[in-house]
């Protein structure tokens, strides 16, 4: 049998921190210890565990796979430092969810971040804070998905993510003039360089392949004008005219489309994350993230200047 070929199609890790809700899991095995834990959950292996920060994203992406049936769009592969025997009880989660995730790698305690790469995968969820840190080190695309009071209804379908620019998308490279030379050498540098393209930061792969799966959309709205396409993407930044444009430019620069911009200027993000609830919200800067945590999913890049400070605060780990 043929090796199965990822390449082409979105893969994405996910820790069983993310996917599901393990509070409870975490304390039993802080308060017990390891051999205890593994016993608790072979007496638990068939209690459902919770959806997780994760979820409602990890559920509608998969979801996507229906849009090319028999050849998926979206490989979701759970990596964790569990062991394959407490494992267990996260794959019959997965199965008793009804999601279409038959790959896992359970690592016993040790860092599974080398093969994010490795897999080729443009996105890593968790929410272990020293995987995040340890992934973003190596350059990996990885995003802390923090805690959250979000709600979304199961009977839609659609998936809504927003993306930061700076930072996320692109490189911190106008953040770190914005730190040493305020707003006013920010906006002077963006001005001069409107048509010089930003370099690509983590997350501008995952862009490209969501991108792929709405070209895949807009086909088949082509061929049927009353299908309604389920991807949508948004930029939310704290940029505004006339540093808007560069931004603009480097992702025509880069063959990247998004569906929505807003170009905020200083008003707080929360206001728009309300009222679009994305599944997901990517943004390098927690402040930015903990005012709309009852309305979305956020997930935390730390990288570049603005986390330095909490880099140099951060356990070092090899990825």
């Amino acid at each position: 049998m043929p090796a199965y070929d990822l390449s082409g199609r979105l893969v994405v890790g996910v820790a069983s921190s993310a996917l599901f809700d393990l509070t409870e899991s975490d304390a039993y095995f802080q308060a017990h210890g390891e051999a205890a834990y593994a016993e608790y959950q072979d007496r638990n292996v068939d209690v459902p565990l919770e959806p997780g920060p994760a979820f409602p994203f990890i559920q509608r992406l998969l979801q996507l796979n229906d849009l090319r049936p028999g050849d998926s769009l979206v490989e979701v592969i759970v990596l964790s430092r569990n062991a394959a025997s407490t494992g267990l009880r996260v794959m019959r989660s997965v199965e008793h969810h009804g999601l279409q995730v038959t790959r896992a790698f359970f690592t016993q305690g040790r860092s599974p971040l080398s093969y994010i790469p490795a897999l080729g995968m443009s996105l890593f969820l968790t929410q272990n804070k020293d995987d995040v840190w340890a992934a973003v080190r190596a350059g990996h695309p990885a995003g802390h998905v923090l805690p959250n009071t979000a709600a979304y209804e199961d009977s839609d379908k659609s998936l809504r993510i927003a993306f930061d620019f700076d930072a996320v998308l692109a490189t911190d490279e106008s953040e770190r003039i914005f730190q040493t030379e305020g707003m006013a050498g920010f906006v002077k540098n963006e001005v001069a360089k409107r048509d010089v393209a930003h370099s690509p930061g983590l997350l501008k792969p995952l862009l490209e392949d969501l991108n792929r799966i709405q070209r895949l959309e807009q086909e088949l709205q082509a061929a049927d004008a009353t299908y309604e396409p389920r991807v949508r993407v948004a930029l939310v930044t704290a940029r505004a005219a006339p540093a808007h444009e560069r931004a603009v430019q480097s992702l025509r620069s880069w063959g990247v489309t998004v569906n929505d911009a807003f170009f905020l200027g200083g008003i707080e993000k929360a206001k728009v994350l309300e009222v679009m609830r994305p599944h997901l919200f990517f943004d390098d800067q927690d402040g930015h993230l903990s005012g709309a945590l009852e309305h979305v999913a956020g997930v935390h890049v730390p990288y570049g200047v603005a986390n330095e400070a909490l880099e140099d605060a951060a356990p070092v780990e090899s990825a």
